[in-house]
């Protein structure tokens, strides 16, 4: 189904009722299109009120009761906000101004500091940037709409990494303009930021992604941003001239493997997703 096209009246009513008869390419080819046809939408909208009217008072009184928390949740929803919303959730658009906040701060921290060979707090923190966003892009207890986007066709892993896509759009271009500013090498910290990504979000789909960044980020305080710290020098983990890049793409490339293996987990509806 191409874009220009629009769904078959077959296709938007027999997804409207769930009909079993559906083929499944036929099914994914109409939620993609659905995604961008907005006239494909109100179709569907339309078939589901006339066709299956439990469904749509189900969902009016799910929105009734999300409003609300939404509502405060979002106090000045804009268009763009609108059209950034199946790349985010309500949630991350203060975590991410915070980011920018927390990066910036360091790079400051770092250009007035005592100078080379001493700690730097951007290359410190960029393992763990990206992980207080990917709790918020599949977490229970921190998106109000969480319960709503799951119950979507189009929800679980595919939404998962749209979201954390979202989230390394952000991070990444704060942290090469700080690394730019300060003279780090992107080899220092891009790898770990994205092993770390792979490792919450495989981490998450066993424990919740909130505990899974929380885990994440309280290993990586303790063990090396603390003893760097107190040490007052770059930790070998992260150094240009010991850096184990082959044991940071290990961990990348088995935090994908678990991601890919267990996918069917992010759909989950357990306590701590």
């Amino acid at each position: 189904m191409s874009s220009t096209e629009h769904a078959s009246e077959r296709l938007i009513d027999g997804y409207a009722r769930g009909a079993a008869g559906l083929a499944t390419d036929e099914v994914w080819a109409l939620e993609a299109h659905l995604e961008a046809c907005r006239t494909c939408r109100d179709r569907l909208s339309a078939a589901v009120t006339t066709g299956a009217p439990a469904v749509a008072a189900l969902t009016e009184a799910v929105w009734d009761g999300l409003a609300p928390q939404l509502d405060r949740a979002v106090p000045a929803r804009r268009r763009l906000t609108a059209r950034l919303s199946p790349w985010t959730t309500p949630a991350m658009t203060p975590w991410l101004a915070m980011v920018l906040a927390v990066t910036l701060l360091a790079l400051l921290l770092d250009l007035t500091g005592p100078g080379s060979g001493r700690i730097s707090l951007v290359l410190l923190l960029a393992p763990v940037l990206p992980v207080g966003g990917v709790a918020l892009s599949w977490s229970r207890g921190l998106d109000p709409a969480h319960e709503l986007t799951a119950a979507t066709p189009r929800a679980g892993l595919p939404l998962l990494l749209r979201r954390t896509v979202a989230v390394l759009a952000v991070v990444i271009p704060a942290l090469f303009a700080a690394g730019w500013a300060t003279g780090l090498t992107a080899a220092q910290w891009l790898l770990p930021c994205l092993a770390f990504t792979s490792a919450a979000l495989a981490l998450g789909g066993l424990i919740g992604m909130t505990r899974a960044a929380l885990a994440l980020t309280a290993a990586w305080a303790a063990a090396v941003s603390a003893q760097a710290l107190a040490a007052g020098h770059t930790p070998s983990v992260l150094r240009a001239d010991g850096l184990p890049q082959w044991g940071w793409g290990l961990l990348l490339a088995l935090g994908a493997a678990v991601v890919l293996t267990r996918r069917g987990a992010y759909t989950a509806q357990g306590p701590n997703r």
